[in-house]
């Protein structure tokens, strides 16, 4: 095991028309609603996104905690498809504060670098505001990809707030 320091930035959209869109990829692309999400589907979607991030929280939830949280209301579950093939999913989580967080957010390897990941955050927002979202937030950190917050930032999110911590990550 091997530890890093880690910069986690939170960033935020405070109204629906803060929204910088990219535009649409060509024919091809849908983002469709996972209702219900399926506990097998979840559990490929995020590992296969988050293995090269060190996304591990999920991980360690039980099959009946997950099928509890995936089934709350608050909880939307959407994947992005490229050609009949799944490409990358969004996570979003209304607050008591009203709020919707972008919760977790990404693309499969295979897709990265064509562009999608602009198009889905656009997607991601404007569910988020479908959702009567009163804010839409997300954060990022050092050990996402190079292009995380470079397209939440062109996308008009503004950053609220950072946080320094150190993780232990495997080798």
């Amino acid at each position: 095991m091997r530890t890093v320091d880690v910069v986690r930035t939170y960033l935020e959209l405070v109204a629906p028309d803060a929204l910088r869109p990219a535009p649409t990829p060509d024919a091809g692309v849908s983002v469709l609603r996972n209702d219900p999400s399926a506990i097998e589907g979840y559990r490929a979607l995020y590992s296969g996104v988050g293995k090269a991030y060190h996304w591990i929280d999920r991980l360690a939830w039980s099959d009946e905690t997950l099928a509890e949280h995936l089934a709350r209301s608050e909880v939307q579950v959407w994947r992005l498809e490229c050609d009949a093939r799944t490409a990358g999913f969004f996570e979003l989580e209304a607050h008591d504060d009203g709020s919707v967080e972008i919760a977790y957010f990404g693309l499969l390897g295979d897709f990265h670098g064509k562009g999608l990941g602009k198009h889905l955050l656009t997607c991601a927002v404007r569910e988020a505001w479908r959702a009567g979202a009163t804010r839409v937030w997300l954060h990022t950190c050092t050990l996402d990809g190079e292009a995380a917050l470079p397209n939440y930032l062109a996308r008009g999110f503004t950053p609220f707030r950072t946080e320094r911590y150190v993780a232990t990550l495997p080798e």
